[in-house]
């Protein structure tokens, strides 16, 4: 059932922005192999901000941020793009896509942690088991690849982990802060303070090689840019505007379904048996926040941080 408030046309739209993310993973394993990770996760913002913007012109109507709400939105963009984006594509230089889609969309688990104390939603005896059963299908997935030969490093692991919660800690703060009308005004401040973000952690760390902008990379990179990012982010922003962030963070259950399914497809990725009960308890655990009592309330009272 979709989500209270939902009509079925914007449940069938959340799942359209869910196999677009799921191919997230696929293009960034694709484009790291014409860029360094930073490089490609600069470019990827770069057109999310060129393509959020003309989004915001065709769709956005009049400008409802004040200078304080662009401000926030821009800080908030350093731990959902900067953060997120370096940390992620910096990992899946080491692992494959289903396996970097599993790890990080352990974010419903983090969410829902970072729901109570940021956005005083109550979590329920469910929530709590679901976020232990969540936390042991990843280190199923993370750490049995040893008895099989194919060992990740736990350092991939954590990065893939702290990309999942910076992006979490982004979510709930972007609920906290902005109303539903003002969000996709402040998508776009997000990507830009991202962007900024990323070109000076580019230049620090990665100054070269330059990548060559060959038809490979600006293939990557628009689908990246303009479907996973500008597209993506302003359908679900626009849902988080109006969806108690646990709950809609639990429907992201289906992008690394995506993902797998599409890695194995693509890249020949296979799971052990142990992996695959590490997804399914990944899996059981979202299902269960968001099945837990009071996750489908619909937003009715605005954070005293909002303007």
């Amino acid at each position: 059932m979709p989500a209270r408030g939902w009509s079925w046309a914007t449940w069938g739209l959340f799942l359209v922005i869910a196999v677009i993310w799921g191919f997230n993973y696929i293009f960034v394993n694709l484009g790291l192999e014409f860029a360094s990770p930073l490089w490609l996760a600069t470019l990827r913002a770069g057109v999310g901000v060129l393509a959020s913007a003309a989004i915001l012109a065709a769709f956005g109507g009049e400008r409802k941020l004040d200078r304080r709400g662009q401000r926030d939105a821009m800080l908030i963009g350093i731990p959902s793009i900067t953060v997120f984006f370096a940390l992620w594509f910096e990992a899946a230089s080491s692992v494959l896509p289903g396996f970097a889609s599993v790890v990080i969309n352990t974010l419903p688990l983090w969410i829902a942690l970072l729901s109570a104390p940021i956005l005083s939603h109550h979590l329920t005896g469910r929530h709590w088991v679901s976020v232990v059963i969540g936390f042991v299908g990843v280190v199923l997935i993370s750490q049995i690849g040893t008895l099989t030969g194919s060992s990740v490093s736990v350092v991939v692991v954590l990065e893939l982990l702290f990309a999942a919660g910076s992006w979490a800690l982004a979510t709930v703060l972007f609920q906290r802060r902005f109303r539903q009308e003002e969000m996709l005004e402040a998508n776009l401040f997000q990507l830009t303070g991202g962007f900024v973000g990323l070109v000076a952690l580019t230049l620090i760390l990665a100054p070269t090689p330059l990548p060559t902008l060959g038809l490979g990379l600006l293939t990557t990179v628009g689908y990246l840019g303009i479907l996973g990012t500008a597209v993506g982010y302003s359908v679900w922003l626009n849902l988080l505007g109006r969806t108690r962030a646990a709950t809609l963070g639990a429907y992201l259950f289906v992008v690394p379904v995506v993902a797998l399914v599409a890695s194995a497809v693509i890249f020949n990725e296979r799971l052990s048996y142990l992996q695959l009960v590490g997804v399914v308890l990944v899996l059981v655990s979202i299902y269960g926040i968001g099945r837990a009592p009071g996750a489908s309330d619909p937003l009715t009272n605005p954070s005293p941080d909002r303007n």
